[in-house]
Parts: structure tokens; sequence; C-alpha cells
């Protein structure tokens, strides 16, 4: 079939990418008119923190339900003194004339019962509400028009102003994805040493993610996408379709140099490293589609997304490659930037052969010592704390952090995370009246409260909410322990004999019931993956310990990368020299979509490595040789492979946006980790100690298992060409 591909792409060329064009124009313009836009939906099925939402907005309290933000004021003055005052209400004011669709509340408004003035009344806040079911697109326009007003308000003596919440978060003034393009350029260009052999593993990968990132955006009047979500798919989509396209470009020049015709040598790419591709690309797809079995909106939209970025780059490679190479043809290497070809040696003749000999002949020290490493980044991992970042851990200079940083000082640390309380109350006004006092008494009682604000009963009285601000920060583990404390124990107690019932919820509740829910799945998730990965392996490669070694070897760059972002983001080491915010937990959905993306993509260079092993093994017999002889042949192109990568998620370290930092330094140090202490330390070290038996492999379990073939035919003499054999169609 890929035989056949490849042959058809490269005859009818022109169609293929005439083809090509008009699908990326026609999804463009689809995308354009009925694209969806983003929802940042954290929400569980039968969390109590969702259910305590729903009897909010059920029991009519629709400014629960929608997005706040602040606009914070601080004055040494104090908001009561006149000249302050007046700023203050001048600023209210033209935000209510220049944004009508945002609801503001002044700290001066009886609406405000009291509350947005801090104790000692030297700051305090105008609550900003964008409404129930404003998107999230619609929510940041509307923000930047308040940014707008504030900016062209000025700075008025005396009086500091902020703006506070997540959709006045500063971004970034330039494009993560464009650094990590630009790097690719770069190394491709040295890989290549020409300009045109660099020139289409890039258009092949922009024809791919411009596609995939369309798709994304029909997928949005479907899925709740997060607002990070186009990102991280421009992310892996980069780095996967860049990578697919070079092992393909890669083979393409060897066979162009053993003397085969140009589509001889498609075909002959196609067939091999083409498979490689779809082998890959196939198990990246597959691991990520996996996720779909956590029920939350947030973990199955990124599952399809970025299912559908691997799967229009991997589509790319294996079609309209193919016939920008029979373009190309003989020419792959003019406006080389050297003035002579270079073809890097392979054999005992390599730099990289001669360094597998180094390890194979001191295998445990070098075992030992790469051990050691991925052991000693994997520490950290074990004090993981999930969560979710807000504006406390953005940079010192951004303005949601210095708001963030006025209301934590003045109010507390708890006032920026508040649970909220939703009452069923029974019914009876004198039975609500002391179901509440119950309620407020048991809670002032509690050592982690702060202050109770409430109840606020419904007209009907069969609802109210509290507001209850914990002493410590929404992500101090305190408040964690509080949320727990009053599920079980204190709301409990307080209704006890009565028919009411008190949830909790509010940011940080719905904060720990994400984080618990992904935390009790994701071994589950892990085990399977790990089980199937292997069964592939061993099917692939006839042998138990060779794919095991390689699950093992796997799970240790994962945990390398997992051990390096919780010391960076939640412990803070190093953090301030490296222009991080401030710490705090890891986002809870990283994690798990790390372990699926680093486990998909370590399977394209596992498989590109032990399959040459595994052929000099099958023709030489000797394991030695095989393991070094199979580095000296992949060792280069990995290098290259695997340092685009690095650079393409490397670049997201950069983001103004906490979660892409996070992202992107995981996935950039598993890369990292995989190509370097693994490829090049552990697995010739491993394999010399296990000598032979790394290919042992029961008879029976031979007899059972089917057999997956990824280098594709045995490689046929072709006579050199003399010229272009098929006329372009």
């Amino acid at each position: 079939m890929v035989e056949r591909l490849a042959r058809t792409s490269y005859r009818l060329r022109r169609r293929v990418v005439v083809g090509w064009v008009v699908f990326l124009v026609a999804l463009m313009v689809i995308g354009g008119v009925f694209g969806g836009e983003v929802h940042n939906n954290f929400t569980l099925p039968d969390a109590e923190s969702q259910d305590a939402s729903d009897l909010l907005e059920a029991g009519g309290f629709p400014g629960q339900g929608g997005d706040t933000g602040q606009i914070v004021f601080a004055a040494d003055a104090g908001l009561e003194d006149e000249a302050v005052r007046s700023t203050v209400e001048d600023l209210v004011a033209e935000v209510r004339d220049e944004v009508p669709k945002v609801q503001v509340v002044s700290p001066y408004d009886e609406e405000a019962r009291g509350q947005q003035i801090a104790p000692g009344g030297k700051v305090g806040y105008a609550e900003v509400q964008f409404g129930a079911g404003t998107s999230f697109d619609d929510a940041v326009a509307l923000a930047e028009d308040v940014t707008t007003v504030r900016d062209d308000f000025g700075d008025p003596k005396g009086v500091q102003i902020e703006l506070g919440g997540q959709f006045f978060q500063e971004q970034a003034p330039f494009s993560s994805e464009g650094i990590g393009f630009l790097a690719a350029i770069v190394i491709l260009l040295i890989a290549f040493g020409s300009v045109l052999a660099m020139g289409l593993p890039l258009l092949t990968a922009l024809f791919g993610i411009l596609s995939g990132m369309a798709i994304v955006g029909l997928f949005m009047h479907v899925f709740d996408v997060p607002e990070f979500a186009p990102a991280v798919v421009a992310m892996i989509a980069i780095g996967v379709g860049i990578d697919y396209a070079l092992f393909i470009v890669t083979r393409y020049r060897k066979e162009l140099a053993a003397g085969r015709t140009p589509e001889g040598a498609v075909v002959r790419s196609l067939s091999t490293a083409g498979r490689a591709v779809l082998f890959a690309g196939t198990t990246v797809v597959i691991a990520m589609l996996g996720l779909l079995v956590f029920p939350t909106a947030v973990t199955q939209s990124l599952a399809i997304t970025i299912s559908a970025g691997v799967l229009m780059v991997m589509i790319g490679s294996l079609t309209l490659l193919p016939a920008l190479l029979g373009f190309a043809g003989h020419n792959i290497d003019k406006l080389s930037i050297h003035r002579k070809t270079h073809v890097a040696r392979t054999g005992e003749a390599s730099m990289w052969f001669r360094w597998s000999r180094i390890i194979q002949r001191r295998p445990w020290p070098a075992a030992i010592g790469g051990l050691a490493v991925l052991v000693l980044l994997a520490v950290p991992m074990f004090s993981m704390r999930l969560g979710f970042g807000d504006q406390g851990n953005r940079p010192e200079d951004d303005t949601t952090r210095k708001a963030y940083d006025l209301i934590a000082d003045a109010f507390g640390p708890g006032f920026n995370g508040p649970l909220i309380l939703a009452l069923d109350l029974p019914g009876s006004d004198a039975e609500d009246k002391a179901v509440g006092d119950t309620v407020v008494a048991a809670l002032n009682d509690d050592d982690g409260v702060a202050q109770v604000v409430g109840p606020f009963p419904n007209e009907d009285h069969t609802v109210a909410f509290m507001r209850v601000d914990p002493k410590t920060s929404p992500q101090d583990v305190e408040t964690g322990h509080l949320v727990h404390r009053l599920r079980d124990d204190i709301a409990p107690s307080a209704v006890a004999g009565t028919s009411a019932e008190v949830l909790v919820g509010g940011a940080p509740a719905g904060v720990i019931d994400f984080a618990e829910f992904q935390a009790t799945r994701l071994p589950i998730f892990i085990g399977v993956v790990l089980l199937l990965s292997f069964l592939l392996l061993m099917a692939v490669f006839r042998s138990v310990l060779v794919p095991l070694k390689a699950v093992v070897m796997n799970m240790l760059s994962i945990g390398a990368a997992y051990g390096v972002i919780v010391a960076l983001f939640q412990k803070g080491w190093g953090a301030s020299a490296l222009g991080i915010g401030k710490e705090g937990p890891i986002e809870a959905w990283a994690p798990m979509m790390l372990f699926a993306i680093i486990f998909g993509l370590s399977m394209d260079y596992e498989v590109f490595l032990l399959t040459r092993i595994t052929e000099e093994y099958n023709r030489s017999g000797d394991n030695a040789v095989a393991v070094a002889d199979g580095l000296a042949r992949t060792a280069r192109l990995i290098t290259a492979a695997a340092a685009i990568m690095f650079c393409v998620f490397g670049g997201f370290f950069l983001s103004a946006d906490r979660a892409l930092q996070l992202f992107g330094t995981g996935l950039a140090v598993a890369v990292l980790v995989d190509a370097t202490i693994v490829r090049l330390v552990l697995v010739p070290a491993t394999m010399e100690l296990l000598g032979d038996r790394n290919w042992w492999l029961p008879a029976w379990l031979d007899r059972v298992l089917p057999r997956i073939d990824v280098e594709g035919p045995p490689e046929e003499p072709e006579p050199v060409a003399s010229g272009e054999p098929v006329p372009v169609p």
C-alpha cells in the first residue's frame, strides 16, 4: 500500500500539490466562517464543586456562574479620600460607558456590601462581571476593551491601578511557534547542507500544521477546546511534522546516492522510512485517543485536537512530500551551503560507531552512570502536587500578578480564591435561619477560615450561598485540607438532623476535584499504555527483553521530565534566574498529556534505532557489532530530529502562559534525555550486557505474536539513474 501511494504521489505530483493547496485553502475558509471559539471547561461529572455551581445557577444566582475580573486600586491616602474616590468613580464610569457589555460593581456600590474595600481602607477593587454564557474569546475581547480604557485613563497621582483575573493577563510579544520554526531551519540547513533539502520538510510540515489547525477550529463547534489547545497542537505538529519529513528526505538522498532514479528513490524511501513514519504517527494518534477514557472536557478535547494535528502532518509526509521530491529530483542537493555534498560516514569510520565501542568496552559504569543521572532528575517527581496555576504564578511585572499580590496583602491570601458554599435549604424561614447560623458558627470555629460572608438566600429561600475566605492561598496545601474538612466533617455536622444540604464549590474546590480525579486515573492509563507498547514492540522486534528494556527506559525519560518540571515550577529551584513566575502546583492535565505524547514520540526513535540494530543482528549474528552499526547509521539523524524537537518544544518556555511553559519544558527535557542519555549511553551499555539474550523469544510466543514489518521489503538493486524516467503529468 505504501509503495503504491508513493508511486502515485510521485507520478501525479502536480495534481497532488494542487489538491493539497485547494484542500488547505478550503479548510481555512471554512474554518474562518464556521470555526468555533475556545472554552475553558475544567468541570467534572459528579463532582461536588460542579453540583454546587449547578445548584446556585438553578437557585437564581447568575452572578455566581459568570467569569469575573477586578480593577484593583491602591492608595496610601485611602479609598475614602475625596480625590481618590473621585478617581475610582471616574474610571468605573468610563468603563461602564465604553464597555457596556460588562457589568462593573464599584467598591462604593451598595451591591458590593462593603466587601470590596480592605480593612485599613488603602486597597479596594471594582468587580468586572462578564456574565454567564460569555465565551472565552468574547471575554478576552471585552477585557482588552477594559484595558484600553484603563490605559487611556492614565496614571493618576497617588493611585495605583492594576487589572486582575485571567482575561487581563499580558501576552508575549512574539510567537513561541515561530522561534521553534526558525530553530528548525538552522538545524535542517546544518544537517542537510542544502537549502532545497532543508525547505522540503518545512514546507510539508507547514501544510500539515495549517490544515490540522483549521480542523481544530472546526472541532471547537463540537468540543470545549481550552484556550491553550491551539498552541499545544501547533507545538506537537511542528515537531513531529518536521521530524517525519526529515526521516523520509534523508532516506531519499541516501537512495539517490546509491544510484537509484528519483522515482525509485521516492518509492524506496516511503517503503522504509515512510513505513516507520506511518507506524510512529499511528502510535502517537492511538496513544492520544486513549485519553478519551477520561470523562473530562479538557482531556478529551486535547486528545482529539492533538490527534488531528499529528494525523494531518503524517498524511502530508506520505503524500505531499513524495510529490515535492518528484519536483526536486536530482536537484535535491542544489543550493548547497557546502562546496561539496557530504555523505555521513557509517560503519567503523563513523564517530558514533567508535562511541558505541567505547561504551561497550565499559558497559557497567556507563549503565550505572546513565541510570544514576535519570534517577537523580526524577527524584522531585515523587513530591508532585497537582492543581492549576493562577495569576499568583505570573511574572512579577505582570499587571495581574500585581493585582493578585495587592489583594492578597490587603484582604488575606485566601481572598483570591474563595470557597463558595451552596446551601439547599429546607424552605422554612426559621429553620433556614437556624441552619445558616449553625453553618456560620461551625465555619468560624475552624482555624483555616479567615472570614465568612453570608448566607445570602434567594427570593424563595430555597437556596443560599456563602463566601468562605481561607487563611491560606488557593494553591496552598492547607486550602485543600480545609475543603476536605468542610465536606467530610464541618458541613455534614452543621446540618445533621435537618433536610438541608451544604455543597462546597468555588475555584479551589473545583481544582481539587479535577486534580484528584486525574491523579486516581493516571496510573491506570500509564499501565495500559505500557502493556500495549510492550506487546507492540515485542511483535515488531521478536524479542522479550528488547521491548521490556525500551519500556523501562522510556519510563525513566518521562520520570526525568516530571522531575525537572516539579523542580522548576512547583519547588521553584532556579525559577527566578530562568524568568519563571512564582512556584505553584503542576497543571493537573499536564502529567497525563506529557506521558501520552512523550511515549508516542519516543516510539519513533525507538523503532528507527532498534530496527537497524535488529537488521544487522539478523545479518551478522554479532550482537556487539549490530548495536554499534545500528547506532552509527541512525545517531546523526536521531540527533538532528531530537535537536529540532528540543528547540520547538523549548521555544514554548518563552511563552507568557505558565501552562505552555511547563508543558514545553517537560517535552523538551524528555526529548533531550531520550536522545542523549538513553540512546547514546543506556541502549549500547544494556544491550552489550545482555548480549544474545536481547533476542530471546519463546517459540510458543513467536508462533502466537503477529508479525509487523516496519522496514518494508528487502532492498532490490536498481540500475544507476541517468535522467528523469517518468514525464510529469
